[in-house]
């Protein structure tokens, strides 16, 4: 694995529980043949130990602003670095990179560095949700800021939601995303594996547009409840940061999801199957590529209570009536032979699971469709990794392993990338 072969990094590790895996991360990035220099809080410090990441990376661990002065350390870190990755990137680090402040050698470092910076987010919900943060989180992306996450999962102390840091793996990931954007501009600078790469090369889906649909969609049965499903969003979520690294103009159609937008990426929020049917019709003309990646209700309720079912009323009586299917409407509108949009269906199946993928690629007039099996624990809704089956209408297959949701992207986007150019 050379992926970030001679290219330097700067981990940043910043004061939160998550601090632990900050370790891993630095183990996967000189596995992948980076140089790294690790600069640690004074936070960070009460969690994890210099030691540590002096023993995986074979080099010295800075903490402080007043070591080393006579060789202007946060200077000299700032201007070698390829690229900066803080994981984890607690609230208190993000306020503070989005109001300049330079109070210790991470901070002081990051504002002496011009090269590109990812940041994988890591607190309570609470936190995270909150409005500050929010901003801080958008002054950054469009500082140009790399935002990986937050993912939703169980956090310290035990309560659940969107906060946890990413797996080790996809920070790895979005540090070459933004280094492969890094190299495809005119004054790119980046050493290793990356200089000298062109925008033919990295930048593969240069001027093409595409659609992306992501989450499960909600059918309101009266003000409180509604009809839904477990998908979080984070499949299609990657399929658009992953698109946009690699040249696209993406539209994200969302159903509701804590996620952060990607960088780069215009998002249109809807709810229900009804209004992503509409704001995806509303696109389909200007578009080259559609991925069908959201879980949209097959049925909704004929009609929604205005106000709250009781529960002394005795169990309501709920009549279903079907939704549009979208991708198979996007499919009859070629039947005259058009060969655009692509168009990229999804299947969340639990048994015959490619046989089913099959007889639905062939039904929704899809070019391509990705199946996996949701019955997993490691794969599908709610969680980081997916495997998956990519079937081509032309007869191809395509196996690929547990991996990231952005490594499944990559594949997935790769098919998209031979259809244009065929």
């Amino acid at each position: 694995m050379e992926r970030l072969d001679g290219v330097r990094v700067l981990l940043g590790v910043s004061g939160g529980i998550a601090a632990y895996k900050a370790g891993i991360v630095a183990r996967l990035l000189v596995g992948a043949g980076a140089s790294v220099d690790t600069v640690l809080t004074r936070g960070a410090e009460r969690f994890v130990g210099t030691a540590t990441f002096e023993g995986l990376t074979g080099r010295p661990v800075r903490t402080e602003v007043w070591e080393d002065i006579a060789t202007q350390t946060h200077v000299g870190l700032g201007r070698s670095a390829d690229v900066a990755l803080i994981y984890p990137a607690t609230a208190h680090v993000m306020a503070k990179l989005a109001g300049g402040l330079a109070d210790d050698l991470l901070t002081t470092t990051l504002l002496a560095a011009t090269c590109p910076l990812v940041l994988a987010p890591a607190m309570h919900t609470e936190m995270w949700q909150h409005a500050a943060t929010r901003h801080n989180a958008e002054v950054l992306r469009q500082r140009g800021a790399h935002l990986v996450g937050p993912d939703d999962g169980v956090l310290m102390g035990g309560d659940s939601g969107p906060g946890r840091v990413v797996d080790p793996q996809v920070a790895v990931d979005a540090v070459v995303a933004a280094l492969e954007d890094r190299a495809a501009t005119p004054d790119g600078q980046v050493s290793g594996s990356f200089a000298g790469r062109t925008a033919g090369v990295d930048r593969d889906l240069e001027g093409t547009r595409v659609l992306v649909t992501a989450g499960g969609t909600r059918e309101p049965i009266d003000p409180v409840r509604f009809l839904g499903n477990r998908s979080s969003g984070k499949m299609g979520f990657a399929l658009a940061e992953v698109a946009a690294s690699r040249g696209a103009d993406v539209v994200l159609v969302a159903a509701p999801s804590t996620l952060p937008t990607p960088a780069g990426v215009q998002r249109v929020d809807v709810t229900t199957a009804l209004e992503m049917y509409h704001a995806v019709f509303a696109h389909i003309d200007a578009m080259d590529v559609v991925v069908k990646a959201a879980a949209v209700a097959d049925f909704r309720p004929s009609s929604t209570a205005t106000s709250k079912l009781k529960k002394d009323a005795g169990a309501p009586s709920i009549e279903l009536v079907p939704n549009p299917d979208i991708l198979a409407e996007l499919g009859a509108r070629r039947d005259g032979g058009a060969d655009r949009p692509i168009l990229v269906g999804f299947a969340a199946e639990t048994d015959d699971v490619e046989a089913a993928g099959l007889a639905k690629l062939k039904r929704k007039g899809a070019d391509l469709l990705v199946v996996n099996d949701v019955s997993a624990n490691d794969a599908g809704f709610e969680v980081d990794t997916n495997r998956a089956i990519l079937l081509d209408r032309d007869g191809g297959r395509v196996e690929v392993p547990l991996s990231s949701k952005a490594e499944v992207a990559g594949v997935v986007l790769d098919a998209v990338v031979a259809r244009l150019r065929a």
